[in-house]
């Protein structure tokens, strides 16, 4: 009678997909190249869900960084402490390239579950087993595990809700509100002209603005409130970071509030092509929050390292803004400027954009008018994309030690979102030489938009750029390997 052991184990798969693991750069040749320039892919998050995108992108690329650090001279971790690997493990990117795509595996099946089988074929076109579940700290595999898992684990129940089991034992709602916020106005009245009003939109909205369910139309509700309370990694307390009152939405002073209302109209009635495409490019983050770092990095000749330790950065400069920004949106529950618009001028003519081909209209009712973007579902001060912007573009400047962004953008006619066919009406380059370019166009594209005042947006560039400065300092912290562990 003889006795079998262990099957031998499998030999890898022969790649099917040509990738350079010595000399290549997962991030940038097979992440933000194939996801269209970040990660996850443009096409897989809705433009409204810049909360969960962020919370999504920020695992993905501390992630990355954690895998990395054990190949690194210096480098700790962020949610690891993997031990560091000899010095000739590091000579080219193999090893690490390959933690990196397997952290990166680990995230995905956790938060972004569904395009899970997405990455197990590209695994397996690289010539990886995506089933490998090791967690030998002494290879690449089991260090990427090992990190995507850690990373994960922080995040697991850090306050998103993203399992929507919080508070609700049966039927869960991922990334619901369990905080219990109520709007102080409904869709259907305005009783503070100060305080946030949900508005009143299409079921489905597509493309050109029009209705997709005819018909059918829902109330917003505001998107992710919990996130005030979601754990910062570089503070401790949103309330830390104060934040002046919307002094042009005191109604105390009917005169400012005009002026700032007037103001919106007055951007919306001379839209130009560029600003219109503009108002798009920044309202959706998948493309102009992560494509930025992208270009950076290229534009800087960032080795593997510089690019994982960039995206760490502006990821985290991100986030940790947006949780801020989150408790004093919640504070201050500031009233958008489609509903301060109607409340000044009621059903007077203005003068505005009038919608999809119609361009401007000299005796538009204002009880009519709407931005040429639908307004956030949450309340306006201060501007969340703008802050992002600007977290996103201290940080870079903080660890790029320059200004240079070198990024150009081509938009090709009649390719507008809003107004198909028609906008723009010729090819156009969006060039921004500079991450200060960068943030002021965001700023400025939130009243292209119609969806925040000027004076919002004015104020919410110092308020956010204080975040790039924390995140830099930290990730700098981890890359020194100073961490105090």
């Amino acid at each position: 009678m003889t006795t079998s052991g262990p099957s031998p184990a499998a030999p890898p798969a022969a790649p099917k997909v040509a990738f350079d693991f010595d000399h290549g750069n997962f991030i940038r040749d097979l992440i933000t190249t194939n996801g269209g320039g970040g990660f996850p892919p443009a096409e897989a998050i809705a433009p409204g869900d810049t909360p969960v995108y962020t919370w999504i992108t920020l695992q993905f690329q501390l992630a990355w960084f954690d895998a990395l650090a054990p190949y690194h001279p210096t480098a700790q971790g962020v949610h690891s402490r993997i031990a560091r690997r000899p010095a000739g493990e590091s000579a080219t990117n193999r090893n690490k390239n390959i933690a990196g795509l397997y952290a990166s595996y680990q995230v995905v099946k956790a938060v972004f579950e569904e395009r899970a089988p997405v990455m197990r074929m590209a695994m397996t076109a690289f010539g990886l087993d995506p089933d490998d579940d090791s967690l030998d700290p002494a290879t690449p595999v089991g260090i990427g595990n090992t990190a995507g898992q850690a990373v994960v684990a922080a995040h697991h129940d850090d306050g998103m809700n993203p399992r929507g089991d919080r508070g609700r034992a049966y039927h869960p709602r991922p990334y619901a509100d369990y905080t219990g916020y109520a709007p102080r106005n409904t869709a259907y009245a305005l009783t503070d002209p100060t305080r946030w009003q949900p508005a009143l939109g299409p079921h489905q909205r597509r493309v050109g603005g029009g209705p997709g369910d005819k018909g059918v139309y829902t109330v917003q509700q505001f998107l992710t409130p919990q996130l005030r309370l979601v754990t910062p990694l570089t503070y401790q307390d949103p309330a830390a970071f104060p934040l002046a009152a919307p002094a042009h939405l005191d109604p105390g002073t009917p005169d400012v509030y005009r002026d700032a209302v007037d103001e919106v109209l007055a951007a919306s009635a001379a839209l130009s092509d560029e600003q219109k495409v503009k108002a798009e490019f920044f309202e959706h983050s998948p493309v102009s929050l992560t494509w930025a770092p992208r270009a950076a990095a290229l534009a800087h000749d960032l080795d593997l390292d510089g690019w994982a330790h960039l995206f760490a950065t502006t990821a985290l400069a991100r986030f940790d803004n947006l949780i801020a920004v989150w408790h004093h949106k919640h504070a201050h529950d500031a009233v958008r400027p489609f509903s301060a618009v109607r409340h000044v001028h009621g059903d007077s003519p203005v003068t505005a954009w009038g919608g999809p081909g119609r361009g401007t209209v000299t005796d538009l009712p204002a009880g009519q008018w709407s931005g040429y973007l639908p307004p956030g579902p949450h309340p306006e001060y201060p501007s969340a994309f703008t802050t992002l912007c600007s977290a996103q573009a201290q940080a870079a400047r903080r660890f790029l030690g320059d200004d240079v962004l070198d990024w150009t953008h081509a938009i090709p006619a009649g390719t507008a979102q809003t107004e198909p066919g028609l906008v723009p009406a010729g090819d156009l380059k969006l060039t921004w030489e500079t991450w200060t370019d960068f943030e002021n166009d965001c700023a400025a594209s939130r009243v292209w938009a119609g969806v925040a005042f000027p004076a919002t947006t004015r104020h919410s560039i110092p308020f956010g750029a204080q975040f790039g400065d924390l995140a830099h300092d930290f990730i700098q912290r981890h890359i020194d390997g100073d961490t105090g562990h």
